[in-house]
C-alpha cells in the first residue's frame, strides 16, 4: 500500500472516529440503557426478532456472503454481457481471485457478522433479563455469526458487553475461535428443544440437530482453521472425525433422513432433509441466472447474470452437451436427477400468479430445474429469444464477440445457469435452507474416509437415490465431487476447496492462484478495523 493511501485510510478513520458504529463493535443507541457502556435491553425479545430480520436479510443476498462462498470458486461466475453485470470488474475479480481489501463484498460481511454476534451477546448479558429460550437462540446465532467471520476472515472481534465500552474487543482465532465457538454450540445442544424432521415451520428456529449440524462442520474443518493464519495445512484429529460421525448419528435419530425427490427439497413444504431454514426470501437466486426474456417471475424478466463453469456442469451423469427433461422433470438425456433440466414443450396451466395449480405450481413456467443449457423455451413450447431476437441458447462457454474465451462483452446468452429454487413454487417464497441433512450425512461419510470408515456404501446409497451410478472405493475426491452435485449454490463450496487444497488450483479464467504473497486462503480484515483495533492483524499476503 503506497503511502497516499495510508493517508486516505487514516483520515477517513479520524473523520469517522467520532460516530457510532456497528463495524467496529460500538454499542448502538436502540432499546439498550446506555449510561456508562452497555447496561442492558429493555425488550430482549424483540431484539432476537431483529437479530433474526439481519441474519435473513443476510442470507438472502447474492452479493456479499454468498458471493465470497461461491463466486470465488469454480461453481459460480458472472461474466459481463454488453453493459450488463460490469460493476467495475467486481464479478470478475472474486472469481478470478484479484479482489482487493475497498470491495464492498469483503467489507460488508466482517461487518455485518460481527454486528450480529455483539446483538446476540447483548441478548445473552445477565443485565437484560432475557427469558432461556431468547438466550438459547440468541447463543446459537451467535455461534453461527462468528462461524462466519472465522471461516472467512480467520479472526474474530469478540466485545464482552459487561466491560467498559471503551475496551477495544478481544481477538479469537484458532483453536481458541473453535474452542469458544463449541462452547456456546454445547449449551444449545444441551437445552435447545428436539425439532424432529418433516415438522415444517418449526425448523426456522434452531433446535439440537441444527447446533449438532454446525458443531460438526466446524470440527470437520476444526484442523484448517488451527493453521489458516499460517498459511494452511494440518490433518484432521481422529477424536474429532470421531464427534462429526457421533454427531450426524444423533441428528439422524431426530428423524433426519435423506429424501427422495431432489428438486422437491426445495420447496417450502415439510421434508425429512431440512434440519434449519430461514425465512430468506429466495427471489435473488431466481432472479440472478434467469434471461430477462424468460417467463415465471410474475410474467417475466430475470437478471441474466449467474452463470456456471462447463467443468462444474461436467461433474454430473448425462450427455455434455444436452440436458432435458420431461414436463414432470423424466430425465431424457441419461442425466442423474440432480443435473436436472430444460423441459422441452410448454406446460400447460390454468392458474395465475397467487394461486396454486393441481401440481402444486403457483404459476405457469417453462422454466428448468438444475442446469439450464441449450435453448429455452416460452409457455407454449416455442423458442424464446434473447433481446436481440436471436435464439435463446445457453451455451457452455464465456465468449466475446470474436468468438474468443473472454469474461467480458459476452452476449446474453453465455453460461450454463443453475436454478435450484424454482419460480413454479413461488418468486417470494421465504424459505431457504441453510441446513440439511444430505450434506451432514456426507459429512459423516467423509470423516469416516479421514479416520478408519469406508464410506463407500454411504455415497452409493446417495447416488442410487439421485439416479446417479455408483461409485467403486470411494476416494477423497469423488468425496468433494459428490458434494459439488448435491450441495451447488447452497454457499458451501468454498469452505469445501479449501478442506480438500483445492481453493488454489486453476480453473478456467483463473489460474493457479499466487498473487504477490497471498494464497488468498482468508479474505483482508477491512482496513478501518485494523485502524481501530490494533491486536487485529492483517491476514497473509495483504
Amino acid at each position: 500500500m503506497n503511502r497516499n493511501q495510508i493517508k486516505i485510510y487514516l483520515s477517513s478513520f479520524l473523520l469517522a472516529w467520532g460516530f457510532v458504529s456497528c463495524t467496529d463493535l460500538e454499542i448502538e443507541e436502540t432499546d439498550s440503557f446506555i449510561t456508562d457502556g452497555f447496561q442492558g435491553l429493555e425488550n430482549p425479545t424483540s431484539a432476537l426478532e431483529a437479530l433474526y430480520g439481519d441474519v435473513r436479510g443476510q442470507l438472502s443476498d447474492q452479493a456479499n456472503t454468498y458471493a465470497l462462498a461461491e463466486v470465488t470458486t469454480d461453481a459460480q461466475i458472472i461474466p459481463t454481457r454488453g453493459a450488463d453485470w460490469g460493476d467495475n470488474g467486481r464479478w470478475r475479480k472474486l472469481h478470478q481471485h484479484e479482489w482487493g481489501l475497498e470491495d464492498s463484498d469483503v467489507i460488508t460481511p466482517f461487518e455485518q457478522w460481527n454486528k450480529n454476534q455483539l446483538s446476540a451477546s447483548q441478548i445473552l448479558d445477565d443485565r437484560s433479563n432475557s427469558p432461556e429460550d431468547v438466550k438459547l437462540e440468541a447463543r446459537f446465532l451467535r455461534a453461527y455469526a462468528m462461524w462466519w467471520i472465522l471461516d472467512l476472515y480467520g479472526q474474530v472481534p469478540f466485545r464482552d458487553t459487561t466491560t467498559p465500552s471503551t475496551d477495544l474487543p478481544v481477538i479469537y482465532s484458532g483453536a481458541e475461535a473453535v474452542q469458544f465457538i463449541i462452547a456456546d454450540l454445547d449449551i444449545c445442544i444441551s437445552g435447545l428443544p428436539t425439532r424432529a424432521a418433516n415438522s415444517g415451520d418449526e425448523l426456522k428456529r434452531p433446535g439440537k440437530s441444527a447446533a449438532r449440524f454446525l458443531k460438526a462442520k466446524i470440527l470437520l474443518n476444526k484442523h484448517v482453521y488451527e493453521n489458516q493464519l499460517a498459511g494452511g495445512g494440518g490433518s484432521p484429529a481422529a477424536a474429532d472425525m470421531a464427534q462429526v460421525i457421533s454427531l450426524v448419528d444423533q441428528i439422524a435419530a431426530d428423524g433426519h433422513d435423506l429424501q427422495a425427490g431432489y428438486f422437491d427439497i426445495f420447496k417450502s413444504t415439510a421434508d425429512s432433509e431440512t434440519i434449519w431454514f430461514t425465512e430468506s426470501n429466495v427471489q435473488n437466486v431466481i432472479y440472478a441466472p434467469m434471461h430477462l426474456n424468460q417467463y415465471g417471475l410474475g410474467g417475466g424478466g430475470g437478471w441474466n447474470g449467474f452463470s456456471t463453469l462447463s467443468e462444474y456442469y461436467d461433474l454430473f451423469e448425462g450427455d455434455a452437451n444436452s440436458n432435458r427433461v420431461e414436463t414432470d422433470l423424466t430425465a431424457l438425456d441419461d442425466q442423474e436427477e440432480r443435473r436436472g433440466g430444460v423441459p422441452s414443450e410448454g406446460i400447460a396451466f390454468s392458474s395465475r400468479p397467487g394461486t396454486i395449480d393441481a401440481e402444486g405450481y403457483e404459476f405457469g413456467s417453462n422454466v428448468g430445474f438444475g442446469f439450464l443449457i441449450n435453448q429455452q423455451y416460452d409457455l407454449d413450447g416455442t423458442k424464446l429469444a434473447d433481446r436481440q431476437g436471436n435464439d435463446l441458447v445457453f451455451g457452455r462457454d464465456f465468449v466475446d464477440g470474436t468468438g474468443a474465451k473472454n469474461l467480458i462483452n459476452n452476449s446474453e446468452r453465455t453460461g450454463i445457469r443453475i436454478l435450484k429454487y424454482n419460480p413454479r413454487f413461488g418468486e417470494n417464497t421465504l424459505h431457504k435452507i441453510q441446513f440439511r441433512y444430505a450434506d451432514a450425512y456426507l459429512m459423516k461419510a467423509e470423516a469416516m474416509l479421514r479416520s478408519t470408515g469406508d464410506p463407500t456404501n454411504m455415497v452409493n446409497t446417495l447416488r442410487v437415490l439421485r439416479d446417479a451410478t455408483p461409485l467403486g472405493t470411494v476416494t477423497e475426491s469423488d468425496i468433494l465431487d459428490e458434494r459439488a452435485r448435491e450441495l451447488f449454490t447452497e454457499g458451501y463450496r468454498r469452505n469445501d476447496l479449501i478442506r480438500f487444497g483445492q481453493y488454489l488450483r486453476g480453473w478456467e479464467f483463473k489460474g493457479d492462484t499466487e498473487i504477490g504473497n497471498s494464497k488468498r486462503l482468508l479474505f483482508p480484515i477491512p482496513l478501518p478495523q485494523l485502524l481501530a483495533n490494533p491486536s487485529l492483524v492483517q491476514n497473509p499476503g495483504y
